[in-house]
C-alpha cells in the first residue's frame, strides 16, 4: 500500500488549485504530444499545486482499446512534472474509474508512473449497492491513497446517502474528497458525514462544484460533534473549470485565503460578486442548459483561442459545442475580462518552445 507523504498531506490540507487536465488532439483526433506536454507546463507555470490526469476532462474514451491513451497521458504529464523540478510541493492525481478490477489495475498503472493519489470516480456503477461500492473503495485504497469523488448525476454520477459518506470517510488511506454534486443538499451531506467521522481532521475537502466555486471556498460548515463545535471548509479545488484561465484561478484562491485570514464585510461582498461572475463563465463553458453536452468542447474552445490547443476536437466526433454556446463564450469573455489570463498565456507561449 502506497501512502501519501507527510509533505503532500500538508500541501493538500493547506489548499491548492488542481486543474483537470484536458486532452490535446490533432484534427485527425490523434494525440498532439507537444500540446499535451505544453498544457502540463502551462498549469505548472500558472502556480498550481497539482494536476489531475485521466479524469473526465481528459475524456473517458482514452481507456477504449482502439484509443489506448490512458497510460500515455499519465506518462507524459508525469515526465513534464519531473522535468520541471519544481521547488514547491506538487501533487499528481490520476483519474481512476470502472468496476473493482479495472479500478485496481488503473491504480497500479498510476503508481507505475509516479502518481501520488487516485481520484476515484463513482460513475457507471448505477446498479451497485452502496456496500459494494465501499468495498471497491477499500480495494483501491489498499493500493494507493484515494481522493474521493461525489460526481453529479447529470454526467454519470449518482446520489449517495449520508451513511455512505460516513463509512467512506472511515476508510484508511482516503486523503481527500472532491465534492462535485452541484447540489447544496448533497454537498452538506458529505460535509456533515466527514465532520462526524473519526477521521474528520485527516480528510481534505476540495470543491468540484463548478457552479459554486467561490461560495464553497468561503463557507464554513459548523456542526456539534461529540459535544463540541467543529468547523470544516473546502480548502481548495479540483476542477475542470480551472483547466482554463488557470493563472487567475490561482490568484483567486490566494485572494480567498487572504480574506479568510483577515475577513472584512466589504471583501466578502466583493468575492461573492466575483463568485457569480465565475459561475456565469462556467455556464458558458460547461453548457448546463444542454445537459453539459458541450462541457469538454467549451474548455477546449477557450484553450484554442489562447493558443494552448490547436482545436477543440474530442475523441468522440459528436462531442461539439451546443447551438449558441460559442456566442455564450464570446459574451462572458467580453463581460469579465478580469477573469481571463490571456496576457499570461501569451507570455508563456513566447517563452515555451
Amino acid at each position: 500500500m502506497k501512502l501519501l507523504s507527510e509533505e503532500l498531506k500538508r500541501h493538500l490540507h493547506f489548499g491548492t488549485v488542481i486543474p483537470a487536465h484536458p486532452l490535446a488532439l490533432n484534427a485527425d483526433r490523434t494525440l498532439n504530444e507537444f500540446k499535451q506536454r505544453q498544457l502540463s507546463r502551462y498549469y505548472m507555470s500558472s502556480g498550481t499545486g497539482g494536476i489531475a490526469v485521466g479524469v473526465h476532462s481528459t475524456q473517458f474514451e482514452i481507456r477504449d482499446p482502439e484509443v489506448n491513451l490512458f497510460e500515455t497521458v499519465l506518462r507524459l504529464a508525469s515526465e513534464e512534472v519531473t522535468k520541471a523540478n519544481l521547488d514547491r510541493p506538487f501533487i499528481k492525481v490520476a483519474g481512476i474509474c470502472g468496476p473493482t478490477a479495472q479500478a485496481v489495475k488503473e491504480a497500479e498503472i498510476a503508481l507505475k508512473y509516479g502518481y501520488d493519489i487516485g481520484l476515484l470516480s463513482m460513475g457507471g456503477l448505477q446498479n451497485w449497492s452502496e456496500e459494494q461500492i465501499l468495498d471497491r473503495v477499500k480495494a483501491v485504497a489498499a493500493v494507493m491513497p484515494v481522493f474521493g469523488f461525489y460526481l453529479q448525476p447529470s454526467v454519470g454520477g449518482r446520489i449517495f446517502s449520508y451513511d455512505f459518506w460516513l463509512q467512506f470517510a472511515e476508510i484508511e488511506n482516503i486523503e481527500a474528497i472532491k465534492c462535485a454534486s452541484f447540489n447544496r443538499y448533497q454537498t452538506l451531506d458529505v460535509m456533515r458525514a466527514v465532520s462526524h467521522s473519526s477521521r474528520r481532521d485527516k480528510i481534505a475537502m476540495y470543491t468540484g462544484n463548478d457552479d459554486n466555486i467561490v461560495a464553497d471556498l468561503l463557507t464554513s460548515y459548523r456542526f456539534e460533534v461529540e459535544g463540541k463545535t467543529f468547523e470544516k471548509q473546502f480548502i481548495g479545488g479540483l476542477l475542470g473549470h480551472w483547466a482554463v484561465w488557470t493563472k487567475k484561478a490561482v490568484e483567486l484562491l490566494e485572494e480567498i485565503k487572504e480574506h479568510r485570514a483577515n475577513p472584512t464585510a466589504q471583501k466578502a461582498h466583493e468575492l461573492l460578486i466575483k463568485g457569480i461572475e465565475v459561475t456565469d463563465v462556467n455556464a458558458a463553458l460547461f453548457d448546463p442548459s444542454q445537459a453539459f453536452h458541450g462541457c469538454i468542447p467549451g474548455i477546449h474552445e477557450v484553450l484554442r483561442r489562447q493558443g494552448l490547443l490547436e482545436g477543440r476536437w474530442c475523441l468522440n466526433p459528436k462531442e461539439e459545442l451546443s447551438d449558441g454556446q460559442m456566442e455564450e463564450i464570446d459574451r462572458v469573455y467580453k463581460a469579465y475580462p478580469h477573469l481571463n489570463d490571456d496576457a499570461f498565456v501569451s507570455e508563456f507561449l513566447k517563452n515555451d518552445k
